[in-house]
């Protein structure tokens, strides 16, 4: 990584430049590779954000996304598909940005005036139809139309006076209410106008929208009688207190029908403008989104432009505009071909040049990935990002994640279907589709496609290692085990089937056993009564190998980063106190393991010490009654024991004393040679060295502090404090860690477990169970007559006491 500065003069020309320069090196390099144009901590960190000199194109840039977005809205809306472009177009000069807003806004603003009237045009239709059907059914609801009540002045009953208040015309209000709000709106209007209104409704058989919410309800039509402008204004109010659709009712049967004829020719109407309408609309959706695809790209880079444009400083006469940026070595020739094209193609008379600045700084960390590499990466960065060339475990994380997920996955069968998604997402991975779906989850299986085949393909090397196929046994290779033997021998006896459910296989008679299975675990281990406890101690004690090599692996790669660097008081103090510790505690208990498996057969295999025993045995110091592996383990435990204790202080104090001391003055290990680099700018470690070995880098401490300041004083208690942390993470890891590798082995007995009934599920969808338990059944036969093993511990077999065909499937499971 190389500190650049890039200048051009002329405001204008550099805009154009600039553009022109990203966008040739967005094409020489790949997404990630963009760090080379990381900028410099900005040059201008006293101007403020609304005081820079681009904020007006940046938040144009940013009301051109907001317009892009809603169109992109309108598009899918009206389920046009949006265009996949294959190739990234390129950022436009400054006269196309215009012209692109112009076009945005023009659009935007016709978009909305023709939605505007879209929905005005169907909330009319909607109007208009629920006006139909109100005066449909409410004309059931009055037999003979009433325009006044008939004259009382002939009635002898009744006082003319009383007849003359009362004489008023009959009146009427209809609509339409929500189906949820009948029963309220009745006894409402029964209590407010106290009993002086008739109120008749029906339910509604079509389903209509409602225009506040867009929601499909149930409706009714209400027809309410009342007499009097008083009651009349009662029941007017009590129908907007409850949002009901009034409308007006005819008088008289005539005007009922005059009525129906206007509001069928309107609604035919408006159903051919509504068309006209949605097409025209479709037509000017289509046509943006032809180019909605290449917009939304160029406003991106627009606006990224700009935002580099306003973290660079302008000199004292303003007409030049520089620029910091991190660059690696390898791309400085794209990049000064870049700055030469644009130059070009901008017409500068002065062309931008750039200048090499010498800094302490510590370079950001650039990991260049591809397709393939980028998942694992990703990984990694998860837990943190590496400093500046500091060694990468993501290319050891390829083989080892992938790996110990078949550990716990594996499974013939499961892994094989694993691999075949995964290869179909690999060979179809340029299909326009998968590369542009919004979907969350398959865009997180599209990504990690390449883990989850190399997880798949790792899982059916594992599932045939363990034999194990949707929780099922393979014979292939035959049996190395006859049982034959054991009644020839006399071992069995006719009558000891009769007597006894379970039988054991005795390894140490001859012909009983011919051979180990030649690849995996035997698979007559499925019809044993003690698989579990075989596959739980084989499955544990590979999870503790696995776990330690792994851990001491990591350890290793650290001697790369002190070497580089060359702190050579590093390896001493810290790596070797580090791997002594890991292979003095847990490097022993793998050595163990290994022993144990080496040095005993099945002929003294129940005299074996039990390992668990002898590895706590070798903290507890026992004086007697001590089962050894060989001679003279006492001694070695207590040595690699004491080793590993006094490894711990080494740890703690070597370190900081080391330095504390080279700090006053002394010779360090090695020397530093000339050109030491400044590693960690936050560290007190090498600041110090820094400053105390000016002389022998041919440099001064003004120099080693560019841009940094002078460097800071050596704090011993800081540096103590940080070694402490380390110390104490790293021993109490060791343990916890080991520890957590036995999930391995847990989540790959919990795999087995469960696949027993998820293969149920499996089989029934499929479709083939008749087959599967004649394959099941027939496999049995043959397996009961070639028993394979592979352990030299005895094996208990599984044996009915009844005739084979009447063993029941749970049994032999």
């Amino acid at each position: 990584m190389l500190l650049v500065s890039l200048s051009s003069f002329g405001l204008f020309t550099f805009v154009k430049l600039l553009s022109t320069s990203v966008c040739k090196i967005g094409v020489l390099t790949s997404m990630n590779q963009l760090l080379f144009f990381l900028l410099h901590p900005q040059l201008n960190p006293s101007v403020s954000v609304f005081q820079r000199k681009f904020v007006g194109e940046v938040k144009k840039c940013e009301e051109m996304e907001r317009i892009l977005g809603f169109l992109v809205q309108e598009i899918k809306k009206a389920d046009i598909p949006l265009p996949e472009g294959d190739t990234a177009p390129a950022a436009p000069h400054l006269k196309h940005m215009l012209e692109i807003q112009e076009q945005l806004q023009k659009l935007e603003t016709e978009l909305r005036e023709v939605t505007k009237n879209k929905e005005k045009l169907k909330k009319n239709l909607l109007e208009l139809t629920e006006y139909t059907y109100m005066l449909r059914i409410t004309q059931t609801f009055i037999k003979r139309p009433v325009e006044e009540f008939p004259s009382l002045e002939n009635d002898p009953l009744v006082d003319y006076t009383c007849m003359h208040r009362l004489g008023a015309k009959l009146g009427f209000i209809s609509g339409l209410v929500h189906q949820a709000k009948i029963e309220a709106f009745e006894k409402m209007l029964w209590r407010v106008c106290k009993g002086y209104t008739i109120l008749t409704y029906a339910e509604l058989d079509e389903c209509l929208e409602d225009p506040d919410t867009g929601e499909i309800r149930k409706w009714f039509v209400f027809l309410i009688s009342f007499w009097g402008e008083q009651i009349g204004q009662k029941v007017k109010k009590i129908c907007d207190c409850y949002h009901c659709h009034v409308y007006p009712y005819p008088n008289t049967t005539e005007e009922r029908r005059d009525v129906i004829e206007g509001l069928n020719v309107r609604i035919q109407d408006l159903h051919v403008v509504l068309h006209k309408t949605e097409d025209y609309l479709r037509q000017v959706l289509c046509k943006a989104s032809e180019s909605i695809y290449t917009w939304v790209i160029q406003v991106k880079k627009m606006k990224a432009i700009h935002h580099v444009l306003n973290q660079c400083s302008f000199d004292v006469t303003n007409k030049c505009l520089i620029a910091e940026v991190w660059c690696p070595v390898a791309d400085l020739p794209n990049l000064r071909r870049a700055l030469e094209e644009g130059s070009r193609k901008s017409g500068a008379a002065i062309s931008s040049f750039m200048n090499t600045i010498p800094t302490t700084d510590t370079p950001p960390t650039l990991i260049r990935t591809n397709k393939f590499t980028s998942g694992f990466q990703n990984i990694v960065d998860a837990y943190g990002v590496g400093n500046y060339r500091e060694v990468n475990p993501a290319l050891y994380t390829i083989i080892t994640f992938p790996f110990l997920f078949a550990v716990m996955f594996g499974d013939f069968g499961h892994g094989l279907l694993m691999f075949i998604f995964a290869l179909l997402m690999v060979l179809y991975e340029n299909h326009p589709r998968l590369m542009r779906s919004q979907d969350e989850i398959m865009k997180t299986f599209f990504e990690g496609r390449y883990i989850i085949l190399l997880m798949g393909l790792f899982s059916v090397y594992t599932g045939l290692i363990y034999n194990d196929c949707f929780s099922k046994s393979l014979n292939i290779f035959g049996s190395g085990w006859n049982i034959s033997a054991m009644f020839e021998q006399n071992i069995w006896r006719l009558d000891d089937l009769k007597s006894n459910q379970y039988l054991t296989l005795d390894p140490n008679v001859t012909g009983v056993f011919n051979g180990v299975y030649p690849f995996g675990i035997d698979p007559i281990w499925n019809l044993a009564s003690n698989r579990l406890s075989f596959l739980n101690s084989f499955k544990m004690k590979m999870s503790v190998i696995f776990g330690v090599t792994h851990m001491t692996f990591g350890v290793i790669l650290g001697v790369f980063n002190h070497l580089y660097f060359r702190k050579r008081h590093n390896i001493y103090l810290v790596f070797l106190p580090e791997l002594l510790f890991m292979l003095c505690i847990f490097g022993y208990l793998v050595f163990m393991i290994i022993f144990k498996w080496l040095a005993y057969s099945a002929e003294n295999s129940r005299s074996a010490p039990s390992i668990l025993i002898q590895f706590i045995n070798m903290f507890l110091f026992p004086t007697s009654g001590m089962d050894t592996f060989y001679t003279g383990q006492v001694i070695l435990q207590r040595f690699l024991f004491i080793v590993a204790l006094l490894s711990v202080p080494v740890m703690l104090f070597g370190k900081p004393l080391y330095l504390y001391w080279l700090h006053n003055g002394g010779r360090g290990i090695g020397m530093y040679r000339s050109g030491y680099r400044l590693v960690r700018k936050e560290s007190e470690e090498e600041l110090s060295l820094l400053q105390s070995h000016d002389v022998e880098e041919g440099s001064s401490p003004s120099d080693s502090g560019h841009r940094e300041g002078d460097g800071e004083e050596f704090n011993f208690a800081d540096v103590f404090m940080n070694q402490t942390i380390h110390t104490i993470e790293y021993c109490l890891g060791c343990i916890s860690n080991t520890a957590s590798y036995l999930r391995l082995w847990a989540l790959s007995l919990a795999h087995a477990r469960k696949s027993l009934y998820s293969n149920v599920t499996l089989i029934l969808y499929a479709g083939f169970v008749v087959c599967l338990i004649i394959l099941e059944y027939s496999s049995y036969e043959i397996i009961w007559l070639r028993v394979i093993i592979k352990t030299t511990q005895p094996f208990h077999i599984l044996y009915s006491c009844s005739d084979f065909r009447n063993v029941s499937h749970s049994q032999i499971i």
